[in-house]
Order: C-alpha cells, then sequence, then structure tokens
C-alpha cells in the first residue's frame, strides 16, 4: 500500500467517526498513526453476560477479516491477532472458515475475568508486560476491539459509524443483541427485550462488574454503549452500586482486616504492577498520608476482582476511583515506568467468569442474547457531540434544518483530538446544546 493510499484509508476512517466502541472511545484514526508490530483484536469480552462481539465474530467474520487485511497494509505490522475465548466455538469457527491471509493468527484465551483488559491481553497474547501506567503501544502492539473493527470495515466502504449494537439482557424476556441507531433512548432500547421487572426496574450500562447504574433512562445509546443489563432495585448489585461514597469509605475505616486478598487476586499486581489494594486500604483505615501507597491507586484499572476477593464486602476498587480523583485535582498522576517480575502463582489466581457470575447473582440471567433484527425506528434520537476521548465536536448544523441518515451534524475542533459525528435517522434539527436532538419526519 502507498503513502497515499495509507493517509486515504486513516482520512476515510476519521470522516466515518470511528472510535473505539466500548471503553473511553479513543478515535481510531489517532491511534492507528502509531507504529507498531503487532495489531491484536480484543475478543475477549469478558465481562459477564455481555455477548456483542462474539457475536459479531459469528455472523460478521468476513467484513472483519476484510477490513483486518487492509489496516495490516496500511500501518504496517508484521502480524494481526484475534484473541477469542475457547468458548466462543461459533466465533471460531466462523473466523477460521473465512481466514486466509497468513499474517493473521486465533490466538486462544482461557475464561477468566478480566481477561479483555489492555494490559492483561498483551501479556496473554504476546507476553510482554506494559510498562505501568502506559499503553499498550509501549511494548509495539496497537490493541482495538471488535466492533471497531467493523466499523473501520465499513468506513473503508464510505459509510460513517450511525448505529450501535448493544446486548440488552437480565431480567427481561427476550435477551438479545440489537443494531440500534445512536441516540436511541435506553427507555426504548431496554422496551425491546421486554423486561419483566417494571415498577423497580434498574439498569446498567455496561458490564455487571465495571457499569453503572442509569440515573436517566431517556439518556442516549452512544458509539461506546456495550450492553444494559436490567435488573430489580432488589438485586444486591444494585443495591452495591448505589452505595454512597461516604458509606464506602466509613466501611473502608472500620472492617477491613488487611487479609491482602485483594493485592493477592488483583490482575495488575500480579503483572508486576506497583499497586497494593490492601495496603491503600490501611492507609485509609488509619488516615495514614502515604502518598507512595494511596498512588498505587493511580494504576488501577477498577476490574473489580477485588470485590470478589473481599471477605469482608469492601470496595478496594471504588475507593481507588475516588483515591483517583483527589491525587487527579493534586497534579498527581501515574508514573510510566517498568513493571516489576510477573507473580509466579499468577496462572493460579486467574478468577473463573462462572464463579465470579455466581458471586454477584447473575447465574440465573447467564443465558444466551443472539443478534436480532428488531427494525427499529425511533422516534427521536439525541446524538451527544462527544462521545469518545479529547475535545467535543462543535455542531454544523442548525436548529430547524433538515438532515438525511449519515448527514455530518458534528466536526472536530482544528488540532483536537476528536470524532466527527452523523445523524443517525432522518428528520428535523429541534435542539442543539452539548448534543444534538432529531425528530423523525
Amino acid at each position: 500500500m502507498t503513502r497515499e493510499q495509507q493517509v486515504e484509508l486513516l482520512e476515510k476512517i476519521k470522516s466515518a467517526g470511528v472510535v473505539g466502541a466500548g471503553g473511553a472511545g479513543f478515535p481510531t484514526h489517532t491511534k492507528l498513526l502509531a507504529t507498531a508490530e503487532y495489531l491484536v483484536i480484543n475478543g475477549a469480552e469478558c465481562e459477564p453476560l455481555l455477548q456483542t462481539d462474539q457475536r459479531l465474530m459469528q455472523l460478521k467474520a468476513s467484513e472483519l477479516l476484510y477490513a483486518l487485511e487492509v489496516l495490516i497494509d496500511a500501518i504496517g505490522v508484521t502480524k494481526a491477532i484475534i484473541a477469542v475465548k475457547m468458548k466462543y466455538e461459533q466465533a471460531w469457527q466462523s473466523l477460521l472458515q473465512f481466514k486466509k491471509d497468513p499474517r493473521i493468527e486465533l490466538f486462544p484465551l482461557q475464561d477468566f475475568y478480566p481477561a479483555g483488559d489492555e494490559q492483561v491481553l498483551v501479556y496473554e497474547v504476546l507476553g510482554r508486560i506494559v510498562p505501568q501506567g502506559g499503553i499498550p503501544i509501549k511494548v509495539g502492539c496497537i490493541v482495538t476491539n471488535v466492533e471497531t473493527l467493523l466499523n473501520v470495515s465499513a468506513a473503508i466502504d464510505g459509510y460513517p459509524v450511525l448505529d450501535k449494537y448493544v446486548c440488552i439482557t437480565g431480567a427481561v424476556s427476550t435477551p438479545l443483541t440489537a443494531k440500534l441507531p445512536l441516540g436511541t433512548t435506553i427507555r426504548d432500547a431496554v422496551s425491546l427485550s421486554q423486561p419483566y421487572v417494571t415498577d423497580t426496574l434498574q439498569v446498567i450500562e455496561g458490564g455487571p462488574v465495571m457499569g453503572k447504574i442509569v440515573t436517566d433512562l431517556d439518556a442516549p445509546i452512544t458509539k461506546t454503549t456495550k450492553g444494559l443489563i436490567v435488573l430489580s432495585q432488589e438485586h444486591v448489585l444494585v443495591s452495591q452500586k448505589q452505595l454512597p461514597l461516604s458509606r464506602i469509605l466509613k466501611r473502608a475505616q472500620s472492617v477491613c482486616v488487611q487479609c491482602m486478598r485483594c493485592t493477592d487476586l488483583c490482575p495488575r499486581a500480579l503483572l508486576g504492577h506497583d499497586i497494593k489494594p490492601h495496603k491503600i486500604m490501611r492507609s485509609i483505615s488509619y488516615g495514614i498520608s502515604d502518598t507512595e501507597v494511596l498512588s498505587g491507586s493511580l494504576l488501577c484499572s477498577e476490574c473489580g476482582v477485588c470485590e470478589f476477593a473481599c471477605l469482608m464486602q469492601l470496595s478496594p476498587r471504588k475507593v481507588n476511583s475516588i483515591l483517583k480523583v483527589k491525587l487527579g485535582k493534586a497534579g498527581i498522576k501515574a508514573s510510566i515506568k517498568g513493571a516489576g517480575p510477573v507473580a509466579p502463582e499468577r496462572e493460579f489466581r486467574k478468577l473463573s467468569s462462572d464463579r465470579l457470575i455466581a458471586s454477584i447473582g447473575l447465574s440465573q440471567f447467564h443465558y444466551a442474547a443472539p443478534i436480532q433484527d428488531v427494525q427499529f425506528e425511533p422516534q427521536k434520537v439525541i446524538i451527544p457531540l462527544k462521545q469518545h476521548l479529547g475535545a467535543p465536536s462543535y455542531p454544523v448544523v442548525k436548529v430547524g434544518q433538515k438532515v438525511q441518515r449519515g448527514d455530518l451534524l458534528g466536526e472536530i475542533p482544528e488540532e483536537a483530538l476528536g470524532a466527527r459525528i452523523h445523524a443517525s435517522i432522518s428528520g428535523t434539527v429541534t435542539d442543539i446544546a452539548d448534543r444534538i436532538t432529531i425528530l423523525s419526519d
């Protein structure tokens, strides 16, 4: 591929508004500018109950592999590796059926949590340890997820990101994975699954461990929405997530027994990172202002394994989250440096996904959520101008303007990190603020 073709491809990805289809939503055209040896596709989908990526690998393998072949030529990696859990048998078979390029490999992942954490994934696949506080490119690797790759495939053919695949499951009659226009309200999305709890319905956006309780059901689906888990107000997971921050800190101060289980099972600590959750909890308990210990919270991925580990039902994860905010305000950042040696017991301390599901009371909801063609056309969409890492897009439309599906709504500010935003339905722009509202014609 010539330099001109590489630039053209990245411009297509930029024009299409492709960002990481989960997590922080890092703009893909910027990520692909890096020079790397390997491109790793994260097909782990390790959060319990979520099934979007495995379903896409099963049904869209041809498009995914097509995009991967183009990217190998465009960014100059020597090899692309699709990391997939061995238990996703249908996804495996589909990828094997369509894979022809010898530069593409499939890597079998064990079924543990959090196999999809970028730093854990890179070590599993390549045996390389990302420096603590660093990112995979520090060890010559670019990591992206499955749906992002599918959006790259569409961008190559000139189509912008207009829809999002969302897994909707939990206390519902029809668990499913649906392709929904961006800006669809969470309320409308959840209704497609026919929840059997109504008066006490609560929704977790994201996975059950790292996701958050939705406080406004009229909030929109965005480019990074992965799943919606419907539960009743009485479910233990809902109660844990709604616990006030003051209560979390008081419990940490009063009942932590310093057993070290949180540190023993911490995936980042097992990779040699200098994070010791039990010492952080000790500092909180005794009011010790040990900056070296407390700054370890900046290395926390907030995967929540420590919550599973804790015999006293404490949450070092949430304590770390609080500390990150406080340290950030104080101008303290994680220093990027090489991690220590990998713990020799790491292999035996991996947390089984099934054990995690049972421990958070979700075994009864562990069922299939296949992709269904729901043909859903919302009467209104609310499209945020910031669905990505970086600066918000600025609007290029006006109130009262007619737009067609695919029209540009928001442009990237000059010289800024950001992503374009497009109309997901045809209609009339009725409101512009930090989001653009469109009513269907």
